[in-house]
């Protein structure tokens, strides 16, 4: 206690100079770790918001719907369940004056009256009432249907009826509410919905003798008590679905629509993990070495009070319990403020003061910093140390063991081959199979980069060292316009300190190399989530045209609207690829590489201009996303031929394209199979189809173009902005809203570029006082001092930036590689944040600055009281 009352009135600056460190690191760690737990959350709430029917019960043959039914309201953590019908007929028609429109095969959908109530998301209104016989929007191309059209339904073995069409709608979800079987792979091309009281008297009849065309499903909503993470959530959803099929035994199967949205986000969080490991870990790492820094000046004074103490009789236990005593407290201080930092960013930049359980960890992982920094170096000087060496000052250091060993190549070959395994093509950090229980993660990863990071390290400490130690002359040259003629004597003494040299230098340049990957890495994810973005919407904002405006005046009205700049329109449908439908889109060539701002990085084969020239001179050229080329075992030139309805007859019609190139992105298209082609030689096969407009609006704000082409064009099309896209994208994990993480790290990162800089170079001058007293008492002037201090700190910090930039750049592209999964598509080239990195390097010469000017104010004038141990 005696000892512990001393040490903080005597010891005050040392005590909170290591805490300092400490709390940085906890502080980050907290912070970080806060934002993934949030983020976890985030990812369960955002793969879940779009899902409408949580379970699908598909009834097998023979069950009775009414008890299957009760037996599934019954099931635990279902909130509604409704019934749902369906008929498969052989054709829809309708007749316009002696013009008559059939659709092939079409599905009839029995719909209870208040399922739009439960399933709100299921149907989208286009045109007419919404209530009564609703046609699907694609069918209703196909038919020339409006509403008051009337549509025959044909009924095989009984008299065709007809049903008058109420509303035009759109199915946002066809693929899981029209899926009739869990096996069912595309939903059908034709839907008609009717009320329930309608399709009972159309289609009961039919059970009796062809029970094959009828299907019965129960649509359920979850009470969603899920929890926080998505992998969690994802099992919890699964065992209920099982335990309802279980249930029910064999009556009924389910489709668990909600485990299939989490099933992504769980990969998706696996790689948050991954994130948070590669990008705070560095950080917390180097607050450690900064607090190690912080420690190791105050060693010659530890080593005199060891000394001290031994001779008035302490054991070694004693001498280590003292040292315990400073480390806990340095350790407490340091994670108590690091925590209160966290909760004070976390609420200021996320609007949450972050997790208990995160702070815990984090405020471990600060005490087990202070046991590092402070308790191990006092062991090893009791083991080292004795009273003589304690009078005279520490031993002459020696070249530590690892360097003498060239463990810097072994960690640099070590990390190559491990990256060259981590980085092959089809390497998958995570691995999620889907619907297996459990995701993989591949750990052997994360030594690639701690390998590359002690590599680099070590080698910067050999080169700097080697530097001085074998280029005086050249040193000599360098520092003549900063030292004048004492260059030759400053350029000695510099080589005689190359060891504590490079040791600063070698930090500074972790420090630098931490706060560059760290910016360049998120600026890339950053621009591949607005990328991503991009793709999902198509464009700043698009209009999807419903089947009354194929011929109207719409896009005159789009072209109208103030503040759009440019409207590229392109055609989607749907074609078979032998029995696979894919989604089909017909472009303009001439025009599209520009409109839509496509990206050569989602072509193979050639630049985005150069296949759209392609496709422009050769109309039938198409161009096919990688799945199919592999599916299909496809080669330049190959004859394809597709089956593309043609709205005039409402029958499939072969086309015959050949094949140009792969398309592996592209704006509006799905992540998996789709086709682009030529917008004119579709047309002239099968004629125009449904047309989504791509509008570019010149830098004005896209939710204000958006509203206003609402307001110009009316209820209808569907209008979308990339403003409103960027929260739903396509991966939930670049969904994840990173700006305020982003700041945070980046925050963190300059202020420990900063620090290092400043308090390395503080501390190595501070410990030469009396060197530079002693110059001063015999007779050197203030130029002749400001000479050793400039030309040491620019013998630390040149080279410290040169390498640490060097070195920040490749461990971004290392990571960018490794952590591939994170982007949707993957970049094509990094992002460099140049505002932020020329702030860097300010801030960095003005700290060095700061601290050179400190130090020749302190040494201006002599302090004899440096003098007494000479």
């Amino acid at each position: 206690m005696i000892w512990l009352t001393g040490l903080l009135r005597r010891r005050t600056g040392r005590i909170l100079g290591t805490a300092a460190g400490i709390a940085a690191a906890v502080a980050l760690l907290a912070t970080v770790g806060s934002f993934l737990s949030t983020a976890r959350a985030s990812m369960t709430a955002r793969a879940v918001a779009p899902v409408q029917v949580d379970w699908q019960v598909h009834l097998n043959a023979g069950a009775d719907p009414r008890a299957v039914l009760a037996t599934t309201r019954a099931e635990p953590g279902v909130a509604v369940a409704l019934p749902v019908g369906y008929a498969k007929v052989p054709a829809l028609s309708t007749q316009d004056g002696t013009t008559v429109s059939t659709t092939g095969a079409a599905v009839v959908v029995g719909l209870p009256p208040d399922y739009r109530t439960v399933f709100p998301g299921q149907i989208r209104d286009l045109g007419g009432t919404g209530n009564g016989v609703l046609l699907a929007q694609q069918t209703a191309a196909n038919l020339r249907a409006r509403p008051g059209s009337v549509v025959t339904v044909t009924r095989p073995g009984l008299p065709a009826a007809q049903v008058t069409v109420d509303g035009i709608v759109d199915l946002p979800h066809a693929d899981t509410m029209l899926a009739l079987d869990p096996a069912a792979t595309a939903p059908p091309d034709n839907v008609l919905l009717l009320p329930a009281t309608t399709f009972t008297t159309l289609f009961d009849p039919l059970r009796a003798d062809r029970p094959d065309l009828l299907a019965d499903q129960i649509h359920v909503r979850t009470d969603r008590r899920l929890p926080a993470d998505p992998g969690t959530a994802y099992t919890v959803s699964t065992g209920a679905a099982h335990h309802l099929d279980a249930t029910l035994a064999g009556a009924g199967q389910s489709t668990d629509n909600l485990a299939a949205a989490l099933d992504a986000a769980r990969s998706d969080a696996a790689y948050a993990t991954a994130l948070f490991l590669f990008l705070a870990s560095p950080g917390a790492a180097l607050a450690g070495l900064l607090t190690a820094t912080v420690v190791a000046a105050a060693a010659d004074r530890r080593r005199k009070e060891q000394a001290l103490l031994r001779a008035r009789g302490a054991t070694a236990r004693q001498l280590l319990s003292i040292a315990a005593v400073e480390a806990t407290v340095s350790g407490i201080i340091g994670a108590a403020l690091g925590a209160a930092a966290a909760a004070a960013l976390g609420s200021l930049v996320f609007g949450d003061s972050g997790t208990a359980a995160w702070s815990a960890a984090a405020a471990a992982a600060g005490l087990v910093i202070a046991a590092g920094t402070v308790l191990l170096p006092a062991g090893r000087s009791l083991r080292t140390q004795t009273v003589a060496a304690g009078r005279t000052g520490a031993a002459r250091p020696r070249l530590p063991l690892v360097l003498r060993l060239g463990v810097d190549g072994i960690a640099l070959v070590g990390a190559f081959l491990v990256l060259r395994a981590t980085t092959a093509t089809g390497y998958q950090l995570v691995v999620a199979p889907e619907g297996a229980p459990r995701i993989a993660v591949d750990h052997w990863a994360f030594t690639g980069p701690a390998l590359l990071w002690i590599g680099a390290a070590l080698l910067t400490w050999r080169l700097v060292e080697a530097g001085l130690r074998f280029g005086r002359r050249p040193l000599t040259t360098l520092l003549r316009p900063v030292a004048g003629p004492l260059a030759g004597t400053v350029a000695a003494t510099l080589q005689r300190r190359r060891r504590p040299i490079a040791t600063a230098a070698t930090l500074i340049a972790c420090a630098i190399a931490f706060a560059v990957s760290t910016a360049a890495f998120t600026a890339t994810y950053q621009q591949q989530a607005e990328v991503d973005a991009r793709l999902t919407n198509g464009a700043d904002v698009t209009v999807t045209a419903t089947p009354g405006d194929l011929t109207g005046g719409l896009a005159d009205a789009i072209h109208a609207t103030p503040g759009v700049r440019h409207v590229e329109t392109i055609q989607h449908r749907f074609a078979y690829v032998g029995a696979d439908l894919q989604d089909l889109y017909a472009v303009r060539p001439a025009t599209i590489t520009g409109g839509a701002h496509l990206a050569d990085a989602w072509f193979t084969g050639g630049t985005a201009e150069t296949l759209m020239h392609r496709l422009e001179q050769q109309p039938d050229g198409i161009l096919v996303s990688a799945e199919t080329v592999t599916d299909f075992q496809l080669q330049p030139g190959d004859q394809l031929i597709l089956r593309i309805t043609d709205p005039r007859t409402g029958n499939p019609t072969p086309v015959t394209f050949h094949f140009l190139g792969v398309v592996n992105e592209f704006p509006t298209a799905p992540t998996d199979s789709f086709l682009v082609a030529n917008q004119h030689y579709i047309a002239g096969k099968v004629g125009d189809g449904p047309s989504t407009h791509l509008i570019d609006a010149g830098g004005h704000d896209p939710a204000t173009v958006a509203a206003a082409l609402r307001a110009a064009i009316g209820p209808g099309p569907a209008i979308t902005d990339i403003t409103a896209s960027r929260t739903v994208i396509g991966s939930s994990l670049t969904a994840v809203d990173l700006d305020g993480l982003t700041r945070i790290e980046l925050g963190f990162a300059l202020l420990l570029a900063v620090a290092s800089a400043g308090l390395v170079l503080a501390l190595g001058l501070t410990e030469r006082r009396r060197t530079f007293t002693i110059t001063t008492a015999l007779g050197a002037r203030v130029r002749h001092l400001a000479g050793f201090v400039a030309g040491e700190a620019l013998v630390i910090t040149v080279p410290a930036l040169v390498i640490g930039a060097g070195t920040g750049v490749g461990l971004a592209q290392v990571l960018i590689v490794i952590l591939k999964g994170t982007f949707d598509p993957p970049p094509d080239r990094m992002a460099l944040p140049w505002t932020y990195l020329i702030v860097l390097g300010a801030a960095m010469v003005a700290a060095v600055a700061v601290t050179v000017t400190g130090v020749l104010a302190q040494t201006r004038k002599p302090r004899l009281a440096l003098l007494r141990d000479v």
